[in-house]
């Protein structure tokens, strides 16, 4: 992995956020009777296989977001005691908030905050990545873990492992941190992995953004002023998303 800044964490509890409140649409008709989180991967519903893994890493609090068959996907978790795990909802039966606003809404509902907290979609499964690790060696903001594998849309890091933009190429769409503009070719492109660990000191910047909205582009915004790292993957690790119905053909 690229060079990070230590901070400090808490060896316990370790924290980590589930995003599970998606609709599931890449995964129809499947999503249609039950939640893109209780779809089974290799006989598994991938929540359970996330949170084991999780939970054999370290973790020991779970917040998960839910909206779409919310009840369904509470009824399971509790139906397996949490797997061993203190594990909280964050209800977003009410409105669907995409990745910042999930956050933002668990924040205000004060399920997290005051550690840094591993933010990981229910979708995405690794191989060879020591998430642990990962959420221990975090930049004093946010640390992104990302790796070279191809992809649609990249982050842009500079030479440094540091956040300075976007980019959608089949769209011609480029992005860069604060107001800058900047040309993708000046940068590193990395694919995210919908993993990322955000610190107490970037959790207070989200309060005033609206409910619903990107976390890529509130770490584009603050990205000036507050470090948000690139951490690469290691080299021969797996990042999958099994989020695709084309993973259950």
């Amino acid at each position: 992995m690229m060079k990070s800044v230590k901070v400090h964490v808490k060896s316990a509890p370790s924290t980590a956020m589930i995003l599970a409140a998606g609709l599931g649409t890449r995964l129809k008709p499947l999503t249609d009777t039950m939640p893109k989180a209780l779809v089974p991967y290799n006989g598994v519903p991938m929540i359970q296989g996330l949170m084991l893994k999780l939970r054999n890493a370290g973790f020991t609090r779970i917040v998960i977001n839910v909206h779409h068959f919310a009840d369904m996907l509470e009824t399971f978790i509790r139906s397996h005691d949490g797997f061993g795990m203190d594990v909280s909802f964050s209800d977003e039966r009410d409105l669907l908030r995409d990745t910042g606003g999930g956050i933002r809404h668990a924040i205000l509902s004060g399920l997290i905050g005051d550690e840094p907290v591993l933010v990981h979609n229910v979708d995405i499964i690794t191989s060879g990545v020591d998430i642990m690790d990962f959420y221990t060696y975090s930049s004093p903001a946010a640390s992104l873990l990302v790796s070279e594998r191809s992809s649609s849309r990249y982050l842009l890091a500079d030479s440094y492992g540091l956040l300075r933009g976007w980019t959608y190429p089949s769209k011609g769409l480029v992005k860069g941190t604060g107001s800058a503009n900047v040309v993708a070719a000046d940068f590193i492109p990395y694919a995210f992995s919908g993993i990322h660990v955000l610190t107490p000191e970037a959790m207070q910047l989200l309060p005033p953004w609206p409910e619903a909205f990107s976390i890529i582009d509130f770490y584009l915004s603050i990205a000036d002023a507050h470090p948000v790292r690139c951490v690469c993957a290691p080299s021969g690790s797996i990042i999958t998303d099994i989020g695709k119905i084309t993973q259950f053909r």
